[in-house]
């Protein structure tokens, strides 16, 4: 059930949302028994809530009938949250901040999904409600902590959900089940109304069949809220300068030397990842080597460091109380973190900080780093029989990356020959996020046909190279709708996703009008004198594209804009007379460049 399918299916009258939530309540009550739910929520407030919607036009909201599933450390008013342990449950009043930005983005939540005890783990075996079962095969590991979610995606239960990801609870699921898997920037989705794991780092992570789905949540879901002290105002102006369009041709590719990468043995992931590198070389990216080493050695205080203490902050006296209650393995984990020291604690923030300056090196040569999401996969009985250490193994890509303030995304990169999904993750600096998921959908095309374990094939593109929709309006911005800037909001609180960086043809002229705040350009076509004029095309719900142009005021209007490539998009133009008395800023190649050399002036 993809999201642009549904909303299509919606808008175009086929389907009703009480339709829709009938069919996959069905579809939960058939399904194999995988140990992927915790608490479904009752039927009458499911319908009650698809009801209420049948009352407003399909394009109203971005998620308009989207079902969804929350992992059970995230709350969802008026239902109990567990974190995998009964005996700690309690229901909240109030739901989670990010789960109710997507309620009232019209999705429809139907259940609380199995995950490693208090988010403990990255295999998915450590709960009291049963180890999750493999959408591929029950008798391996689906990964975790976020076990449930990534299944119930998988199997077509639901159209995306919600996890968590501190160490890569997000990350190696989809990997294990063919997803992708978007671990944001730290404080790009609120942690407000999550059962803490390691507070400083823990993300609220999103499951998806394609990247143009996970963008669409990410978009509505991510956001800054005043009452969690973790929340940052802007994830995408994190990295101090412009957003970068990743693509694949020249994208800078950071690649482990062949003697830091590890597979635990498992020569079939090593091949994947080999072919992976090669396609992606072949299809334009400069793969490059890099000392791999400082992200390991961050990687490993994670759990051999004091930071384990933060998970005994968060549920310590809990397990002092009933230690009976806990998973023995979980217990053994948690409750080392009574152990470290303050002086210890400090000690490893400082390494810390030497370790994120070496990783500077690599950064300053590469746009991406891309390495396996997990080295190898194991049974579940394997697991059972050594929980820790084969736990470790499978954090060996991922638990460098909250530590180091980066942003990730798991994308599937093939099969084994037996079937089991094998994936990749795209590694970016803070605030990537939405240029990572957009690599990702051409990763995604280049490596695999389906989605999820699904017999459903990947979305095609057009011939624009985006995904083929007749309810979406591309349209090319090129001032304060930019990512990051002050308007940006009116294009993603209507559902917009952000598709490319790109220029128009040379053939345009940029002003900086009068007036402000909001400061803005116009940005003219010219018969002399033109220039290429960096736009970022973004695609809107077509119900929603009048809303948004009706907010469009004098002298800007939208027309016809030529990008670089000879075609042409709806996108800002300004009118002629507007140019008298206006600075022209064309030489400045944008509107970012012209802020640039104002932000130096002052």
């Amino acid at each position: 059930m993809l999201i642009r399918d549904l909303l299509a299916g919606y808008r175009a009258g086929r389907v009703s949302p009480v339709q829709v939530m009938e069919s996959v309540l069905e579809a939960v009550a058939r399904a194999p028994e995988r140990n992927a739910w915790i608490t479904l929520v009752p039927r009458e407030r499911v319908f009650a809530m698809a009801q209420a919607l049948v009352s407003r036009p399909p394009g109203s909201l971005p998620l308009y009938g989207i079902p969804f599933a929350i992992k059970d450390n995230i709350d969802l008013a008026g239902i109990p949250t567990t974190a995998g342990c009964p005996e700690y449950a309690y229901t909240p009043s109030e739901s989670a901040f990010a789960v109710q930005k997507l309620i009232d983005a019209g999705a429809i939540p139907v259940g609380k999904t199995n995950l490693d005890q208090f988010a403990t783990g990255l295999v998915g075996t450590r709960s009291a409600f049963g180890a999750c079962h493999n959408s591929f095969d029950p008798a391996y590991i689906c990964g975790g902590s976020s076990s449930g979610s990534a299944v119930a995606v998988a199997t077509g239960l639901v159209s995306f959900a919600l996890g968590t990801d501190t160490a890569g609870s997000g990350r190696v699921p989809a990997a294990f089940n063919n997803l992708i898997g978007l671990k944001p920037t730290r404080g790009a989705l609120s942690c407000r109304g999550v059962v803490p794991a390691c507070r400083s780092l823990d993300s609220v992570s999103i499951f998806a069949l394609t990247a143009d789905d996970a963008q669409r949540v990410y978009g509505v879901a991510r956001g800054f809220d005043v009452r969690d002290a973790y929340s940052t105002v802007s994830a995408d102006l994190r990295r101090g300068g412009a957003p970068r369009d990743l693509e694949l041709a020249g994208l800078r590719l950071g690649v482990p030397r062949p003697s830091q990468l590890n597979f635990f043995g498992d020569t079939q992931y090593s091949r994947l990842f080999a072919e992976t590198v090669g396609q992606l070389e072949a299809l334009g990216a400069g793969p490059v080597e890099i000392d791999f080493e400082p992200f390991l050695a961050a990687a490993r205080l994670l759990y051999e460091g004091p930071w384990v203490a933060e998970r005994y902050c968060a549920v310590g006296d809990f397990l002092e109380q009933h230690p009976e209650a806990v998973y023995p393995v979980t217990l053994e984990i948690i409750r080392a973190g009574r152990n470290p020291t303050a002086a210890e604690a400090f000690r490893a923030q400082y390494r810390l900080m030497d370790l994120r300056r070496a990783t500077e090196e690599a950064w300053s040569s590469v746009d991406v780093l891309v390495t396996p999401t997990a080295g190898t996969i194991y049974r579940i009985d394997a697991v059972n029989a050594d929980p820790i250490r084969l736990n470790s193994n499978l954090g060996y890509y991922t638990n460098f990356v909250n530590l180091l303030d980066l942003a990730a995304v798991a994308v599937p990169a093939g099969f084994r020959t037996d079937g089991i999904p094998f994936g990749v993750s795209l590694v970016g600096r803070a605030g990537s996020d939405q240029e990572l998921l957009g690599l990702a959908d051409s990763v995604q095309r280049a490596r695999v046909a389906r989605i999820g374990a699904l017999d459903t094939p990947l979305p095609a593109l057009s011939e624009s190279g985006w995904p083929d929709t007749e309810d979406d309006i591309c349209v090319a911005v090129c001032g304060a709708h930019m990512l990051g800037l002050p308007l940006n909001h009116q294009l993603t609180s209507r559902g917009g996703r952000f598709l490319q960086r790109t220029r128009t043809s040379p053939v345009y002229a940029l002003y900086a009008l009068p007036g402000g705040p909001p400061y803005r350009p116009g940005m003219i076509r010219v018969a002399a004198g033109g220039a290429a004029i960096e736009v970022e095309v973004w695609s809107v719900p077509a119900d929603e594209f009048g809303s948004f142009v009706n907010g469009i005021g004098p002298p800007l209007t939208i027309g016809k804009v030529e990008l670089q490539d000879g075609s042409r998009v709806s996108g800002f133009i300004c009118e002629a007379y507007a140019a008298v008395g206006a600075r022209d800023i064309t030489s400045l190649g944008g509107w970012r460049g012209y802020l640039e050399t104002v932000r130096m002036s002052e």
